[in-house]
C-alpha cells in the first residue's frame, strides 16, 4: 500500500450520513475530500509530474489502481501522449485556467480514450502541486474558442435585443435550456438580504411552475456564496452519485488536505445533494451571475429524467453566456437606476435653485409642491429648517420625537426599512410608519420621508422556516433541508417598500448642495439680522444734565447676531428710562423678536406705565403674539433730579450698583422668570444713586461662556468696576475686552448709568 497521509482524520464527503442544518454553514465545501465520479482527479508534483494524490476512481478510465497511480510518473498513469501534451500545456501557457481544456489521449485498459484535461495549480506544503482533472471527452470537437462564441452566437443576438429587464431574463433561461438541455432553466435574483426570486423560468411542458417563488438566504450560506463568486460555474452531473475519496487525503508533509475550490470534479454539500433529493431533481448545473465581482443573480438548471452529463465544451459555452448576460443585466440596472437617480437629482437641483432664493422660506422651498417629496417617492415629509416646521403628505403628529430621533444619528443620511424591529420606541412614536430616510443637518434642522408599511405576500419555494419548525417537534423530526417544495405564502408586515440606492445617493448629494445653501442663507440672515438689529439699537444715548451714559454692543464670534438690544429714553414727566434686553436664539428671527419687544417695552413706558405694569403688559404680548419666543429684560427708570431709581428685572442678571467711594455690588433684586414664561407678579426695587454712584446693566453673554461659569463671570465684572480710586472714570471698552471670551456663541451688551459727583444747579444729592 501507498502512504495515505498521516492527517487528523477522515474528511467528510457526500456519500456519508446526511448532515445537520445547523452545521451546514461551518461544512468544509472547500476541501471535501472526494470527486464526482464522472471523471479522474490527480494531483501532480512539477515539474517531474509525478502523482502525488488521485481520486479512488481512476481505475475506470486507466485501468490502473490508486496503488500503482500514486508515486508513479504521470507518463505511467495516461501514457505518454497525454502527459507530454500536458508537459507542453503548462510550459506554454501561465494561467492555466483561462486555457482549459487540453484535449489529451489516455492509454485506458481498451485502447486510447480522448479525454478533457481541465488544469490548475493549487498551494499545499509551502509549495504547488499541478492539478489534472480528466472528463471523457464528448461534444463538438475539437473545443476552441470559435466552437464556444458559435454556440451562443445566437443567444447573445437576443440578450443585446432585450430592452427590459424582464426580456433579459426571459431570454437568458430559454438561451441557456436550449444549450445544455436541462428540464428547468431558472434566473434567481437576490435581494439586498440575499434571499433569491425565481424571475425567469424555462421548463419541460410537464413541470410545474417555480416562477414567482422565493427561496431563504439560508438556502444558499455565506461560504458557499462566496464560492459562487469564485467558481463561475457548478455541475451535479447525477445527483445520486458515490463520491470518490482524493488518496492519500492529506498531503504527507504537512499534513493539509487538498483545496478543491477551483475543482470542476469537487464533491458537493450532502445537505445540498438532500436539498436537490427532495425536489426530486437528479442533475444540476448552475452559472453565477455577478455584478463588480458579488454573487447578483444565478442561473439554476434542474434535470429530473435522470442523470445529465454536460460536457465540457457546453459549460464553456453556458459559462460565457452566463458572463455576457451579467454585464447586460448589471448595464440594465445601471442604467435603470441612473435614470432613476439623474431624475432624482434633477428634481432636487430645481428644489436647492427655490432654496437659494432669498423670497423663500428654507422650508417651504424643500417642502413645497415640487419639492423634496417629488424627489423621492415617499407618504410623507417633513422639514424642519430655519426654526420652521413644514410637512408634505401624510405625516403623524408628533413630528418632535422624529426630529429628535434623526439629530441623535450619527450619520448625516440614516435609512430605516424596518423601524418597529430596530427603532421600536420611534415606531411606537408614528403609528404605520416603518421607513425612515432622514438628513441631520447644521444648527439641528432635518429633514426626512416617510414611508408606510408595505404589506406583501411572499410565495416561498416550502416553508423557509422548516428548521425551526423541526426543531420545536423534537427529536424524531429529521433536521434536513426542506421536504415540501410546495407553494408556501407569507404575510410580511412590518417593512416599507425598500429606498432606493440611487435615491440614497442622491439624498446624500442634496445634502452637500444645502450646505453651501445654508451658509449663503446664513450670511443673508446675518446681514438682514444686523441690519435690524442696528436700525433699533438707539443711534445715540440721551445727554442729561449731571448723568452720564455709555452702551457697549458686540456680536458674538463669527458675526452671529443674536437678541440682544438696549436703549434709553427721557419720558413725559422729566424721568428717564435704561433697558437691556436679551431675546433667546440668534439671527433674523431673534432680531425680529427684540425689535417687537422692544417697541412695546417703549410704547408702554410713555404712556406712563411703572415698571411692574409694563413688564406684565410685555410678558402678556409675547405669550400672546410670540408663543415661541423668550426674553429677559432689566428696566431702571431714573428721576434725574433726585438720583431716586426703580429697578425690574424678568429673568434677566441682576444690576450692579456703583457706590460713590468706588464699590460694587449686585443689587440686592429678586427677579421674576422672564419675559413669555413671567409669573405676572415682577417685583421692583427702589434705590438711590448717590453722587459719583451709579448702575451696570449687562446680558449674561458678557459674564457666562464655555470657559466661565456664571458666578465667576460675575465676579469678574465686579472687579473691573470695583476702583480704589473713585475719581478715576472705568474705561468700559476694556471691561469689554476683558470679560469677552473668543468661543462665546452669544453676543454682549453692557450699558453704564453714572451720576456726576459735581451736581448741577437745582438737583438734590
Amino acid at each position: 500500500m501507498t502512504d495515505q497521509g498521516t492527517g487528523p482524520g477522515p474528511l467528510p464527503s457526500a456519500g456519508e450520513a446526511l448532515a445537520d442544518l445547523d452545521g451546514c454553514a461551518e461544512e468544509p465545501i472547500r476541501i471535501p475530500g472526494s470527486v464526482q465520479p464522472h471523471g479522474v482527479l490527480l494531483a501532480v508534483s512539477e515539474p517531474d509530474l509525478v502523482v502525488r494524490h488521485v481520486s479512488a476512481n481512476v481505475a475506470d478510465l486507466t485501468g490502473r489502481s490508486v496503488d500503482e497511480v500514486v508515486g508513479a510518473p504521470l507518463r505511467d498513469v495516461l501514457g505518454v501522449s497525454a502527459e507530454q501534451a500536458v508537459r507542453v500545456h503548462v510550459r506554454t501557457f501561465g494561467d492555466l485556467r483561462a486555457r482549459n481544456p487540453v484535449s489529451v489521449d489516455v492509454a485506458g485498459p481498451h485502447g486510447l480514450v480522448t479525454a478533457d484535461a481541465i488544469l490548475h495549480r493549487i498551494a499545499i506544503g509551502g509549495r504547488t502541486l499541478l492539478v489534472v482533472e480528466l472528463e471523457t471527452a464528448t461534444g463538438p470537437r475539437p473545443f476552441s474558442f470559435p466552437n464556444t462564441y458559435q454556440a451562443v452566437r445566437a443567444a447573445l443576438e437576443k440578450l443585446h435585443g432585450a430592452g427590459t429587464l424582464e426580456e433579459l431574463y426571459d431570454v437568458a433561461a430559454q438561451e441557456v435550456r436550449a444549450l445544455t438541455g436541462f428540464d428547468r432553466v431558472m434566473v434567481y435574483r437576490f435581494d439586498e438580504d440575499h434571499n433569491g426570486e425565481v424571475v425567469a423560468e424555462a421548463r419541460r411542458a410537464d413541470l410545474n411552475a417555480f416562477l414567482g417563488l422565493h427561496y431563504p438566504a439560508s438556502d444558499i450560506p455565506q461560504q458557499a456564496r462566496a464560492l459562487y463568486e469564485t467558481n463561475w460555474i457548478r455541475l451535479i452531473a447525477d445527483v445520486g452519485y458515490r463520491p470518490a475519496p482524493i488518496v492519500p487525503a492529506w498531503d504527507p508533509a504537512s499534513g493539509e488536505p487538498l483545496d478543491l475550490t477551483h475543482a470542476v470534479l469537487r464533491s458537493v454539500s450532502p445537505v445540498h445533494v438532500e436539498y436537490l433529493t427532495n425536489m426530486g431533481v437528479r442533475a444540476s448545473m448552475s452559472i453565477s451571475l455577478l455584478r463588480e465581482g458579488r454573487l447578483w443573480g444565478l442561473v439554476a438548471c434542474h434535470h429530473y429524467a435522470g442523470p445529465h452529463v454536460v460536457p465540457f465544451g457546453v459549460r464553456a459555452a453556458a459559462e460565457f453566456l452566463g458572463s455576457a448576460l451579467s454585464l447586460r443585466l448589471v448595464a440594465r440596472a445601471e442604467d435603470r437606476e441612473l435614470e432613476r437617480e439623474l431624475a432624482a437629482q434633477g428634481a432636487m437641483t430645481r428644489v436647492l435653485g427655490l432654496a437659494r432664493d432669498p423670497d423663500h422660506g428654507l422650508a417651504e422651498a424643500l417642502a413645497g409642491d415640487h419639492g423634496l417629496l417629488a424627489a423621492v417617492p415617499a407618504h410623507g415629509l417633513v422639514v424642519v429648517a430655519d426654526g420652521t416646521t413644514v410637512t408634505a403628505g401624510d405625516v403623524p403628529v408628533d413630528v418632535a420625537a422624529l426630529r429628535a430621533w434623526v439629530l441623535a444619528q450619527p450619520e448625516p443620511v440614516t435609512v430605516r426599512t424596518q423601524l418597529g424591529v430596530t427603532d421600536p420606541e420611534l415606531a411606537g412614536a408614528l403609528p404605520d410608519v416603518a421607513g425612515v430616510l432622514a438628513v441631520r443637518l447644521p444648527d439641528d434642522q432635518v429633514i426626512a420621508w416617510l414611508r408606510y408599511e408595505q404589506v406583501r405576500d411572499i410565495y416561498w419555494g416550502g416553508d423557509p422556516h422548516n428548521k425551526a419548525i423541526a426543531h420545536r417537534e423534537g427529536d424524531e423530526v429529521r433536521l434536513s433541508p426542506r421536504k415540501s417544495f410546495d407553494q408556501w405564502r407569507e404575510v410580511v408586515r412590518g417593512r416599507s417598500e425598500p429606498w432606493a440606492p440611487e435615491h440614497v445617493r442622491a439624498v446624500g448629494d442634496l445634502r452637500s448642495g444645502l450646505l453651501e445653501v445654508i451658509i449663503t442663507r446664513n450670511r443673508w440672515q446675518m446681514a438682514a439680522a444686523h441690519a435690524v438689529q442696528l436700525s433699533l439699537l438707539p443711534r445715540r444715548l440721551p445727554e442729561l444734565p449731571g448723568w452720564s451714559l455709555q452702551a457697549r454692543y458686540v456680536p458674538a464670534a463669527g458675526g452671529r447676531v443674536g437678541g440682544d438690544w438696549y436703549d434709553a429714553l427721557e419720558l413725559p414727566d422729566g424721568r428717564f428710562v435704561v433697558v437691556v434686553g436679551d431675546v433667546a436664539g440668534h439671527g433674523l428671527g431673534a432680531a425680529a423678536a427684540m425689535g417687537q419687544l422692544r417697541n412695546a417695552l417703549r410704547a408702554y413706558v410713555m404712556r406712563g406705565a411703572e415698571i411692574r405694569e409694563a413688564l406684565v403688559d410685555l410678558d402678556e404680548l409675547a405669550r400672546r403674539t410670540m408663543p415661541d419666543d423668550m426674553a429677559t429684560v432689566v428696566v431702571v427708570v431714573v428721576d434725574p433730579a433726585t438720583g431716586e431709581a426703580q429697578v425690574g428685572a424678568a429673568g434677566h442678571p441682576r444690576p450692579l450698583v456703583l457706590s460713590a467711594d468706588g464699590d460694587a455690588a449686585l443689587l440686592p433684586l429678586r427677579v421674576d422668570r422672564p419675559i413669555g414664561v413671567g409669573s405676572g407678579e415682577p417685583p421692583v426695587q427702589r434705590l438711590h444713586i448717590e453722587p459719583g454712584g451709579g448702575l451696570v446693566l449687562y446680558s449674561d453673554g458678557l459674564v457666562d461662556s464655555r470657559s466661565t461659569a456664571l458666578a465667576d463671570g460675575i465676579d469678574r465684572l465686579i472687579r473691573r468696576f470695583d476702583r480704589p480710586d473713585p475719581t478715576v472714570p472705568v474705561d468700559i471698552d476694556e471691561v469689554v475686552a476683558v470679560c469677552s471670551d473668543p468661543d462665546s456663541k452669544d453676543d454682549m451688551t453692557l450699558l453704564l448709568l453714572c451720576r456726576d459727583a459735581d451736581l448741577p444747579p437745582g438737583a438734590r444729592p
